[in-house]
C-alpha cells in the first residue's frame, strides 16, 4: 500500500473509489448505482456523506474532476474519474481489509458487559425482544437477497450473506443466554456484586498504600 496516502477512510470512500474504478461518474450516478446494487444495506445513502467522501478522495489525489455539465434546468454535475494513484491504492486497501480481522465494538457488546445492572428478569425481557427483532431482520434480509440475486448477481450481495451470518450467530448466542437465564443456570445478585467490588477496591487500596 502506498505509505504516502492516509487510508483512514470509511465505507463511503471505498464505495466511491470502487465505482470510479469501473467508469467515470458524477455523484448522482454514483448514488444511483449504489442503490441499484443494494449498497444501501451497508451505507446510509445521504448526499452529504457522498460529497464529503468525494472531496476527501480528491484532496488525496485518488480521484479527479474531469468535466462539469448541465442538463436543462438541473444543477451542474461534475464527472469524476479514478487516478493512477487511486487504481494502485484500492486493491491493496481492499486486500488489507479483507485479510486482517478488526474487532468491531458494538453497542450490544457494551450493553451486555453491564448486564448485571439489570435484574435477571429484566434481562430476560430485553433479550426476548431482541430475539424477535433479530428473527424479523433475518427474514427481511432473506427477502432482499432473494429479490436481488437474479437481478445483480451474488458478488454484489456477499455483504448481505455476511450480515445474515452475523445476525444468525448473534441470534444463536442470545437464545442460549436466554435459556440459561430462564433455567437459572445464569443468575446474579446486584448487592452481592457491589459488596464484592467494594471489598476488592478496599484490598487494592491497602496494597498500594504499603
Amino acid at each position: 500500500m502506498n505509505d504516502n496516502v492516509a487510508l483512514n477512510y470509511g465505507l463511503w470512500e471505498m464505495a466511491v473509489l470502487s465505482l470510479l474504478r469501473e467508469q467515470a461518474l458524477h455523484p448522482y450516478e454514483i448514488q444511483r448505482l449504489l442503490k441499484a446494487r443494494r449498497k444501501d444495506d451497508v451505507l446510509v445513502l445521504k448526499r452529504g456523506s457522498l460529497y464529503h467522501a468525494i472531496k476527501r478522495l480528491a484532496d488525496a489525489g485518488l480521484i479527479e474532476a474531469m468535466e462539469t455539465s448541465r442538463e436543462g434546468r438541473r444543477p451542474e454535475r461534475t464527472t469524476y474519474a479514478i487516478t493512477l494513484a487511486g487504481r494502485q491504492v484500492l486493491p491493496e486497501w481492499l486486500k488489507n481489509l479483507v485479510a486482517v480481522p478488526v474487532r468491531d465494538r458494538s453497542n450490544f457488546m457494551g450493553a451486555v458487559s453491564f448486564l448485571f445492572h439489570l435484574t435477571p428478569r429484566e434481562a430476560i425481557a430485553g433479550l426476548k425482544t431482541r430475539v424477535g427483532l433479530l428473527e424479523n431482520e433475518i427474514a427481511a434480509n432473506d427477502v432482499r437477497f432473494a429479490e436481488a440475486l437474479p437481478r445483480i448477481g451474488r458478488i454484489h450481495l456477499v455483504e448481505l450473506e455476511y450480515a445474515r451470518a452475523m445476525q444468525s450467530a448473534e441470534l444463536t448466542w442470545v437464545k442460549a443466554v436466554l435459556s440459561d437465564l430462564e433455567d437459572g443456570r445464569l443468575t446474579w445478585d446486584w448487592n452481592k456484586i457491589m459488596k464484592a467490588a467494594k471489598t476488592s477496591a478496599t484490598s487494592t487500596s491497602k496494597q498500594k498504600s504499603k
